[in-house]
């Protein structure tokens, strides 16, 4: 049996709701940008992976 580590990270954008209102299409392509800068580097170094996204929540 292979066990592995996990860990779940829990993001939540505050005032998302509102940013979507006012622009949805500039806050859905700015939320993109921060998840491949800020996340997505931090997850492939670690070997991890993304299984899920809702709005602008990332699991």
């Amino acid at each position: 049996m292979e066990r592995r580590l996990s860990a779940i990270l829990a993001a939540d954008v505050v005032g998302y709701s509102a940013l979507m209102e006012q622009d949805e299409a500039g806050t859905f392509d700015r939320l993109r940008a921060h998840r491949k800068v800020l996340f997505e580097p931090e997850i492939e170094k670690h070997h991890g992976r993304v299984f899920k996204l809702t709005g602008d929540g990332l699991s």
